[in-house]
Protein backbone atom coordinates (compact mmCIF):
# COMPACT_ATOMS: atom_id res chain seq x y z
CA UNK A 1 0.00 0.00 0.00
CA UNK A 2 0.83 3.48 -0.76
CA UNK A 3 -0.59 6.72 1.29
CA UNK A 4 -2.37 9.16 -0.62
CA UNK A 5 -6.18 10.96 -1.15
CA UNK A 6 -7.48 7.96 -3.29
CA UNK A 7 -7.27 4.15 -3.91
CA UNK A 8 -4.10 3.16 -5.40
CA UNK A 9 -5.35 -0.03 -7.45
CA UNK A 10 -7.99 -2.51 -7.66
CA UNK A 11 -8.18 -5.06 -9.90
CA UNK A 12 -10.23 -5.30 -13.30
CA UNK A 13 -12.31 -8.57 -12.34
CA UNK A 14 -12.80 -6.69 -8.57
CA UNK A 15 -14.31 -3.89 -10.46
CA UNK A 16 -16.74 -5.63 -12.71
CA UNK A 17 -17.87 -7.37 -9.62
CA UNK A 18 -18.43 -3.77 -7.63
CA UNK A 19 -19.96 -2.44 -10.82
CA UNK A 20 -22.51 -5.01 -10.73
CA UNK A 21 -23.13 -4.79 -6.66
CA UNK A 22 -23.16 -1.08 -7.26
CA UNK A 23 -26.03 -1.49 -9.69
CA UNK A 24 -27.34 -4.67 -8.85
CA UNK A 25 -27.80 -4.46 -4.62
CA UNK A 26 -29.61 -8.17 -4.92
CA UNK A 27 -26.38 -9.74 -6.59
CA UNK A 28 -24.80 -12.34 -4.13
CA UNK A 29 -21.63 -11.46 -5.67
CA UNK A 30 -18.91 -10.59 -3.57
CA UNK A 31 -16.29 -7.55 -4.48
CA UNK A 32 -12.91 -9.24 -5.67
CA UNK A 33 -9.48 -7.77 -5.70
CA UNK A 34 -8.27 -4.29 -5.06
CA UNK A 35 -5.64 -2.54 -3.14
CA UNK A 36 -5.64 0.99 -2.00
CA UNK A 37 -4.27 4.06 -0.02
CA UNK A 38 -6.53 6.20 1.30
CA UNK A 39 -10.01 7.04 2.02
CA UNK A 40 -9.24 9.96 4.39
CA UNK A 41 -11.23 7.88 7.10
CA UNK A 42 -9.18 5.72 8.99
CA UNK A 43 -9.25 2.58 11.76
CA UNK A 44 -7.03 3.58 14.94
CA UNK A 45 -8.39 0.27 16.84
CA UNK A 46 -6.11 -2.33 15.04
CA UNK A 47 -4.61 -5.24 16.21
CA UNK A 48 -0.77 -4.40 16.38
CA UNK A 49 2.24 -5.00 18.18
CA UNK A 50 4.06 -3.41 20.82
CA UNK A 51 6.00 -0.23 19.71
CA UNK A 52 9.52 -0.41 19.24
CA UNK A 53 12.25 2.41 19.08
CA UNK A 54 14.63 2.50 16.44
CA UNK A 55 17.60 2.20 18.84
CA UNK A 56 18.43 -1.24 17.35
CA UNK A 57 19.66 -0.46 13.78
CA UNK A 58 21.24 -2.71 12.32
CA UNK A 59 23.16 -2.73 8.93
CA UNK A 60 20.35 -4.86 7.22
CA UNK A 61 21.04 -6.93 4.70
CA UNK A 62 18.44 -6.62 2.05
CA UNK A 63 16.53 -9.34 0.74
CA UNK A 64 18.61 -11.86 3.10
CA UNK A 65 15.75 -13.91 4.75
CA UNK A 66 18.43 -15.31 7.33
CA UNK A 67 20.11 -12.31 8.65
CA UNK A 68 20.78 -12.51 12.57
CA UNK A 69 19.84 -8.83 14.17
CA UNK A 70 21.57 -8.48 18.25
CA UNK A 71 20.04 -6.92 21.06
CA UNK A 72 16.43 -7.78 20.66
CA UNK A 73 14.14 -10.81 20.21
CA UNK A 74 12.85 -12.08 16.87
CA UNK A 75 11.06 -14.85 17.95
CA UNK A 76 7.89 -14.72 15.18
CA UNK A 77 11.10 -14.30 12.47
CA UNK A 78 13.09 -17.08 14.01
CA UNK A 79 10.04 -19.48 14.26
CA UNK A 80 8.84 -19.45 10.42
CA UNK A 81 12.33 -19.43 9.55
CA UNK A 82 13.13 -22.42 11.12
CA UNK A 83 9.49 -24.30 9.88
CA UNK A 84 9.77 -22.88 6.47
CA UNK A 85 13.77 -23.83 5.54
CA UNK A 86 14.45 -26.52 8.16
CA UNK A 87 11.41 -28.27 9.16
CA UNK A 88 10.18 -27.79 5.26
CA UNK A 89 6.40 -27.21 6.57
CA UNK A 90 5.49 -27.00 2.93
CA UNK A 91 7.48 -29.41 1.22
CA UNK A 92 7.37 -32.72 3.43
CA UNK A 93 4.43 -33.77 5.43
CA UNK A 94 6.64 -33.97 8.66
CA UNK A 95 7.07 -30.69 8.28
CA UNK A 96 3.48 -29.74 8.23
CA UNK A 97 2.64 -31.76 11.27
CA UNK A 98 5.58 -29.50 13.13
CA UNK A 99 4.08 -26.56 11.90
CA UNK A 100 0.82 -28.08 13.84
CA UNK A 101 2.84 -28.38 16.75
CA UNK A 102 4.09 -24.56 16.72
CA UNK A 103 0.30 -23.42 16.72
CA UNK A 104 -2.16 -22.30 19.26
CA UNK A 105 -4.94 -25.15 20.05
CA UNK A 106 -7.36 -21.75 18.84
CA UNK A 107 -5.10 -20.93 15.69
CA UNK A 108 -6.90 -19.33 12.68
CA UNK A 109 -5.16 -19.85 9.56
CA UNK A 110 -6.97 -17.73 6.51
CA UNK A 111 -5.35 -18.94 3.80
CA UNK A 112 -7.11 -16.37 0.77
CA UNK A 113 -6.56 -19.05 -1.66
CA UNK A 114 -9.14 -21.25 -0.34
CA UNK A 115 -13.23 -20.12 0.53
CA UNK A 116 -13.22 -19.78 4.31
CA UNK A 117 -10.22 -20.05 7.15
CA UNK A 118 -9.27 -22.66 8.79
CA UNK A 119 -9.84 -22.71 12.70
CA UNK A 120 -8.68 -25.07 15.34
CA UNK A 121 -5.13 -26.95 15.37
CA UNK A 122 -6.48 -30.47 13.49
CA UNK A 123 -8.17 -28.31 10.95
CA UNK A 124 -4.89 -26.06 10.36
CA UNK A 125 -2.96 -29.55 9.78
CA UNK A 126 -4.87 -31.25 7.49
CA UNK A 127 -4.49 -27.72 5.39
CA UNK A 128 -0.66 -28.25 5.13
CA UNK A 129 -0.49 -32.09 5.01
CA UNK A 130 -2.79 -31.28 2.11
CA UNK A 131 -0.70 -28.18 0.95
CA UNK A 132 2.00 -30.84 0.51
CA UNK A 133 0.35 -33.09 -1.25
CA UNK A 134 -0.99 -30.98 -3.48
CA UNK A 135 2.60 -29.89 -4.42
CA UNK A 136 3.15 -33.78 -5.33
CA UNK A 137 7.19 -33.62 -3.72
CA UNK A 138 7.63 -31.16 -6.90
CA UNK A 139 9.41 -27.94 -5.09
CA UNK A 140 9.32 -26.03 -1.84
CA UNK A 141 8.45 -22.42 -0.33
CA UNK A 142 11.13 -20.06 -1.18
CA UNK A 143 11.42 -17.14 1.69
CA UNK A 144 12.25 -13.69 -0.01
CA UNK A 145 11.47 -10.91 2.39
CA UNK A 146 10.73 -12.09 6.20
CA UNK A 147 10.36 -8.94 9.20
CA UNK A 148 12.03 -9.08 11.78
CA UNK A 149 9.38 -9.38 14.32
CA UNK A 150 9.02 -10.69 17.20
CA UNK A 151 5.28 -11.01 18.52
CA UNK A 152 4.43 -11.16 14.50
CA UNK A 153 6.22 -11.15 11.53
CA UNK A 154 5.44 -11.24 7.43
CA UNK A 155 7.46 -12.59 4.87
CA UNK A 156 7.41 -12.38 1.00
CA UNK A 157 7.62 -16.12 -0.45
CA UNK A 158 7.95 -17.82 -3.89
CA UNK A 159 7.14 -21.27 -5.02
CA UNK A 160 10.63 -23.65 -6.56
CA UNK A 161 10.86 -26.36 -8.03
CA UNK A 162 14.30 -27.52 -10.16
CA UNK A 163 15.64 -24.83 -11.64
CA UNK A 164 12.45 -22.67 -12.22
CA UNK A 165 10.33 -20.71 -9.34
CA UNK A 166 6.58 -19.81 -10.15
CA UNK A 167 4.20 -18.27 -7.95
CA UNK A 168 4.53 -15.08 -5.04
CA UNK A 169 2.37 -14.26 -2.50
CA UNK A 170 2.63 -12.59 1.31
CA UNK A 171 1.95 -14.11 4.58
CA UNK A 172 1.62 -12.58 7.94
CA UNK A 173 2.22 -14.90 11.35
CA UNK A 174 1.21 -13.42 14.61
CA UNK A 175 2.12 -15.67 17.98
CA UNK A 176 0.25 -15.60 21.36
CA UNK A 177 1.96 -14.65 24.32
CA UNK A 178 2.82 -18.45 24.78
CA UNK A 179 4.66 -18.42 21.28
CA UNK A 180 2.81 -20.39 19.41
CA UNK A 181 1.28 -19.64 16.11
CA UNK A 182 -2.42 -17.78 16.66
CA UNK A 183 -3.39 -16.34 13.27
CA UNK A 184 -2.48 -16.92 10.11
CA UNK A 185 -3.07 -14.90 6.88
CA UNK A 186 -1.91 -15.88 3.56
CA UNK A 187 -2.65 -14.12 0.05
CA UNK A 188 -0.86 -15.68 -3.19
CA UNK A 189 -0.05 -13.03 -6.20
CA UNK A 190 -3.32 -12.89 -8.77
CA UNK A 191 -2.78 -15.25 -12.09
CA UNK A 192 -3.82 -12.61 -14.18
CA UNK A 193 -2.60 -9.23 -13.79
CA UNK A 194 -5.01 -6.42 -15.24
CA UNK A 195 -2.97 -3.25 -15.01
CA UNK A 196 -4.24 0.37 -16.37
CA UNK A 197 -7.82 -1.27 -17.20
CA UNK A 198 -9.05 -0.92 -13.81
CA UNK A 199 -9.10 2.74 -13.90
CA UNK A 200 -12.35 3.87 -15.81
CA UNK A 201 -14.07 0.85 -13.77
CA UNK A 202 -12.78 2.33 -10.56
CA UNK A 203 -14.26 5.42 -11.38
CA UNK A 204 -17.30 4.42 -12.19
CA UNK A 205 -17.89 2.60 -9.17
CA UNK A 206 -16.94 5.44 -6.60
CA UNK A 207 -18.79 7.82 -8.97
CA UNK A 208 -20.34 10.41 -7.10
CA UNK A 209 -18.85 9.34 -3.64
CA UNK A 210 -17.99 12.35 -1.62
CA UNK A 211 -14.24 13.35 -0.77
CA UNK A 212 -13.34 13.28 3.23
CA UNK A 213 -11.80 16.24 5.17
CA UNK A 214 -7.99 15.94 5.04
CA UNK A 215 -6.80 14.23 8.50
CA UNK A 216 -5.25 16.64 11.89
CA UNK A 217 -1.32 14.87 12.09
CA UNK A 218 1.56 16.06 13.80
CA UNK A 219 4.55 15.49 11.71
CA UNK A 220 7.12 13.39 12.25
CA UNK A 221 9.82 10.94 11.43
CA UNK A 222 10.06 7.39 12.83
CA UNK A 223 12.78 5.49 12.51
CA UNK A 224 11.56 1.94 13.24
CA UNK A 225 9.18 0.07 10.37
CA UNK A 226 6.44 -1.13 11.96
CA UNK A 227 5.96 3.11 13.38
CA UNK A 228 6.29 4.19 9.85
CA UNK A 229 3.30 1.91 8.71
CA UNK A 230 1.65 2.58 11.60
CA UNK A 231 1.89 7.14 11.59
CA UNK A 232 1.18 6.44 7.11
CA UNK A 233 -2.26 4.56 8.05
CA UNK A 234 -3.52 5.46 11.39
CA UNK A 235 -2.26 9.14 11.07
CA UNK A 236 -1.53 10.76 7.66
CA UNK A 237 -4.08 8.90 5.61
CA UNK A 238 -6.22 10.85 3.73
CA UNK A 239 -3.73 13.64 3.67
CA UNK A 240 -1.23 15.08 1.06
CA UNK A 241 0.95 12.81 -0.94
CA UNK A 242 3.94 14.51 -0.50
CA UNK A 243 4.26 13.81 3.49
CA UNK A 244 4.67 10.35 2.39
CA UNK A 245 6.28 10.25 -0.20
CA UNK A 246 8.78 12.50 1.98
CA UNK A 247 9.12 9.17 3.90
CA UNK A 248 9.96 7.11 0.83
CA UNK A 249 13.70 6.59 -0.38
CA UNK A 250 14.34 8.08 -4.30
CA UNK A 251 15.13 4.79 -5.30
CA UNK A 252 11.98 3.17 -4.02
CA UNK A 253 10.98 -0.22 -5.63
CA UNK A 254 6.77 -0.85 -5.21
CA UNK A 255 5.86 -4.22 -6.25
CA UNK A 256 1.88 -4.17 -6.88
CA UNK A 257 0.72 -7.61 -7.54
CA UNK A 258 -1.95 -6.28 -10.03
CA UNK A 259 0.36 -5.05 -12.26
CA UNK A 260 3.23 -7.24 -14.34
CA UNK A 261 5.82 -4.27 -14.08
CA UNK A 262 7.23 -2.64 -10.88
CA UNK A 263 7.12 1.00 -10.07
CA UNK A 264 11.03 2.48 -9.44
CA UNK A 265 11.49 5.73 -7.89
CA UNK A 266 9.40 8.56 -6.24
CA UNK A 267 8.42 9.84 -9.67
CA UNK A 268 7.00 7.30 -11.15
CA UNK A 269 5.33 6.35 -7.72
CA UNK A 270 3.89 9.41 -7.31
CA UNK A 271 2.27 9.70 -10.72
CA UNK A 272 0.53 6.18 -9.48
CA UNK A 273 -0.70 7.76 -7.01
CA UNK A 274 -1.88 11.07 -8.42
CA UNK A 275 -3.36 8.86 -10.96
CA UNK A 276 -5.91 7.13 -8.87
CA UNK A 277 -6.66 9.61 -6.50
CA UNK A 278 -10.50 10.32 -6.30
CA UNK A 279 -12.62 9.19 -2.91
CA UNK A 280 -14.65 6.16 -2.87
CA UNK A 281 -12.62 4.15 -0.48
CA UNK A 282 -12.65 3.07 3.13
CA UNK A 283 -9.47 1.60 4.21
CA UNK A 284 -8.46 -0.04 7.22
CA UNK A 285 -5.34 -1.49 8.71
CA UNK A 286 -6.09 -4.39 10.68
CA UNK A 287 -3.01 -6.03 12.35
CA UNK A 288 0.85 -5.26 12.40
CA UNK A 289 4.04 -7.03 13.10
CA UNK A 290 6.69 -4.96 15.43
CA UNK A 291 9.57 -5.55 12.74
CA UNK A 292 12.14 -2.53 13.24
CA UNK A 293 14.14 -3.35 9.58
CA UNK A 294 10.71 -4.33 7.55
CA UNK A 295 7.11 -4.87 8.64
CA UNK A 296 4.09 -6.75 7.71
CA UNK A 297 0.78 -5.25 7.66
CA UNK A 298 -3.13 -6.72 6.98
CA UNK A 299 -5.74 -4.53 5.79
CA UNK A 300 -9.60 -4.42 4.64
CA UNK A 301 -10.79 -2.06 2.13
CA UNK A 302 -14.50 -1.55 1.45
CA UNK A 303 -15.87 0.40 -2.11
CA UNK A 304 -18.41 3.00 -1.63
CA UNK A 305 -19.78 1.95 1.32
CA UNK A 306 -20.75 -1.52 0.15
CA UNK A 307 -20.41 -4.25 2.90
CA UNK A 308 -18.24 -6.80 1.41
CA UNK A 309 -14.84 -6.08 2.44
CA UNK A 310 -11.49 -7.10 0.50
CA UNK A 311 -8.46 -8.36 2.59
CA UNK A 312 -4.53 -7.36 1.45
CA UNK A 313 -1.45 -7.71 3.09
CA UNK A 314 1.53 -5.04 2.67
CA UNK A 315 5.19 -5.47 3.62
CA UNK A 316 7.51 -2.70 4.03
CA UNK A 317 11.09 -2.65 3.86
CA UNK A 318 13.76 0.62 5.12
CA UNK A 319 16.92 1.53 4.08
CA UNK A 320 19.48 0.69 6.42
CA UNK A 321 21.13 3.64 6.25
CA UNK A 322 18.51 6.77 5.64
CA UNK A 323 15.71 4.64 7.30
CA UNK A 324 13.44 5.38 4.57
CA UNK A 325 11.08 3.39 2.83
CA UNK A 326 13.17 1.06 0.04
CA UNK A 327 10.82 -1.40 -0.89
CA UNK A 328 6.96 -2.11 -0.60
CA UNK A 329 4.79 -5.41 -2.03
CA UNK A 330 0.94 -4.57 -2.16
CA UNK A 331 -1.18 -8.59 -2.47
CA UNK A 332 -4.87 -7.95 -2.51
CA UNK A 333 -7.30 -11.34 -2.59
CA UNK A 334 -9.28 -12.80 -5.22
CA UNK A 335 -12.95 -12.90 -5.72
CA UNK A 336 -13.03 -15.85 -6.29
CA UNK A 337 -12.48 -18.75 -4.20
CA UNK A 338 -10.35 -20.70 -5.41
CA UNK A 339 -9.19 -18.21 -8.57
CA UNK A 340 -9.74 -20.83 -11.59
CA UNK A 341 -6.74 -19.68 -13.22
CA UNK A 342 -4.61 -20.18 -10.10
CA UNK A 343 -6.31 -23.94 -9.23
CA UNK A 344 -5.53 -24.03 -13.03
CA UNK A 345 -2.32 -23.64 -12.78
CA UNK A 346 -1.55 -25.58 -9.39
CA UNK A 347 -3.11 -28.50 -10.92
CA UNK A 348 -0.73 -28.13 -14.07
CA UNK A 349 2.12 -27.12 -12.73
CA UNK A 350 1.76 -28.46 -8.75
CA UNK A 351 5.46 -27.31 -7.63
CA UNK A 352 5.06 -23.84 -9.30
CA UNK A 353 1.48 -22.27 -8.88
CA UNK A 354 1.67 -20.58 -12.10
CA UNK A 355 1.48 -21.68 -16.02
CA UNK A 356 4.66 -20.43 -16.84
CA UNK A 357 7.79 -20.25 -14.73
CA UNK A 358 10.71 -18.28 -14.93
CA UNK A 359 14.26 -19.16 -14.33
CA UNK A 360 15.89 -19.27 -10.81
CA UNK A 361 16.82 -16.41 -9.01
CA UNK A 362 15.69 -14.26 -11.92
CA UNK A 363 13.38 -11.88 -9.58
CA UNK A 364 15.83 -11.51 -6.87
CA UNK A 365 13.95 -10.71 -3.68
CA UNK A 366 10.90 -12.23 -5.13
CA UNK A 367 10.84 -8.92 -7.33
Amino acid sequence: MILSRAPLYISLYACSIAVTNAFLPNSASSIGRITTITSGEHNKEVSSSTSLSANFLQDFLKGSPSLPLTGRNCQARDLMQDLIQNKKCFASEVGALAFGEACADDVVYNDCYEPSPFVGKAAVVGHMVAKVNQRKQQGDVRIDKISDGNIACGYAWTWVAGEQEGLRGTTFVELNSEGKIQFVQEIPEPIYKPGDLTLELLKAVTKGAEEKPKPKYTKRSPTAANEVAKYLYLEVQGGEVEESLRLFSDTIIYRDFNYDEVLKGTVEVKGFIEDFSFPGIEFKAQKFCDGVNSTCFTWEVRLNGQTDAIKGISFYELDPETRKVCYIRDVPESAIKPPPLGRLARTLKPGLGVLTGVPAGSRPGGM
